[in-house]
This record gives C-alpha cells, structure tokens and sequence, in this order.
C-alpha cells in the first residue's frame, strides 16, 4: 500500500536555513515540503490555510516567535493541533521547557545534521518527541545530579522492583541515555534501525513512557545507565 508523503512546513527567517532543509526533507521518498515562511505570523496562516503533517520552526523570527507559533498551532487550546518541531541554534534550557510546554513534538539543533532532522520529522509523525542528544543529556544530568554528586543516578525510590526488559532491551536503553539516535544505536548493535525502532516501541510500552527522554530518565533513575563525564 503506498502511504502519502508527509507534508512539512518550514518556518525561517533565513532563506539559506530553509533551502538546506528543503533540499535535505524533499531528498526523501516520503517527505515533502508544501510550504516555507519567512515569519511566525506566514507560518501560522500558512498553517491554517495548508494543513501541513508537520512544521518546523525556528524561534527567532519576525512577528511571532518559534514558541508563541508552537503554542498556538500545537498547545492544548490549538482547534486543529499539527505537529511542530522547534529546530535553532540556541539551545538555552528555558527555551527547550517552554517549547515542549507548548507542545513540540521535538527540539533540535540546527548543528545536529540532516540525518536527525529526517529522524525527528519520522518521530514526530509516530508520536514520538525526538531532542537533540546533547540537550537530552544535559536535562537529564540535571533531573539525576552530577557525576559527582552524592545522589547522581541512585535507583529511584518509585523505580519498579522488577527490571520488565529483556538484554537487548536494556542495552537500547543505555545507549539512548547516552543521547544515540536510532541510527546509532542501529550502528552501534549492528541491526537495521526499523530493528531499532520496533525495539524502542516496546521499551515504552514496557516502561510506560512517552518518548525517549523518559526512557533515559527511567535508565539514570534506577542505575541501568550513569551520566558520562
């Protein structure tokens, strides 16, 4: 059966940025790009007016930001919610909370390459909330303390008392605690990243999390993965 691609809409303020994620999501059979905007309040028209799978927005733009465009095309008031994956440069805390408060289904850096932001834009369409590994990391080495503190990843008190995963299963969970992508984590085990992913899918369910990051802090919380230095 042959599936419609997905229909992405770019919002940002730099021609040059949009041209490099046109030419990186349209090199994909099942990805196209039906819209670009040059400022938030293009974007959220173009939005309404296009209906597009999923958006990518900047943060700083002109007119309405990244994450008032979020709020209002994904948030919980949003009459139509569509997919919106903040993708900037800057990566500072209170942007990445705000962002995922609004209701992004991913936040990533721009510095983060193609192959993430084809990954994230596959998430997002599965329900998933990809983020950067190095913001992944970070947040999660501050919800479980510093390697070096006294606390840093000691099994939680709310951990369950049997580990539901399988061998496999845990390795998974490990290396995506240490912020892999399915396609690394494919590379690292040597399996297909559709392996990969179908692996993760049962994690989740297993654990009853929503995304990877939650996996991650199951993984910090109970010891089965520790911060890197």
């Amino acid at each position: 059966m042959n599936h419609a691609p997905t229909r992405i809409l770019l919002a940002d303020d730099q021609d040059d940025v949009r041209s490099g994620f046109r030419l990186v999501l349209d090199s994909q059979p099942d990805m196209t790009v039906v819209g670009e905007a040059a400022d938030g309040a293009t974007a959220f028209e173009l939005a309404r007016s296009l209906r597009p799978d999923v958006v990518l927005a900047d943060i700083r733009m002109p007119r309405l930001d990244g994450l008032e465009l979020t709020r209002r095309l994904a948030g919980p008031q949003a009459p139509h919610p569509t997919r919106v994956i903040v993708v900037t440069t800057f990566d500072l805390d209170a942007y990445v909370h705000t962002a995922l408060h609004n209701g992004a289904s991913g936040f990533l850096l721009k510095r983060s390459g193609p192959t993430l932001l084809i990954e994230g834009v596959r998430a997002a369409m599965a329900g998933d909330a990809l983020i950067s590994p190095q913001i992944t990391v970070r947040l999660l080495r501050r919800l479980t303390g510093t390697p070096s503190s006294p606390t840093a990843a000691r099994p939680s008190a709310e951990a369950p008392a049997a580990d539901p995963l399988t061998d496999r299963e845990r390795e998974i969970v490990r290396l995506i605690a240490r912020g892999h992508t399915n396609a690394g984590i494919a590379a690292e085990l040597f399996i297909s990243p559709g392996t990969a992913k179908t692996h993760i899918a049962n994690i989740q369910t297993k654990l009853r999390t929503a995304n990877r990051v939650g996996i991650a802090a199951w993984a910090w919380k109970t010891g089965l993965a520790t911060p890197e230095p």
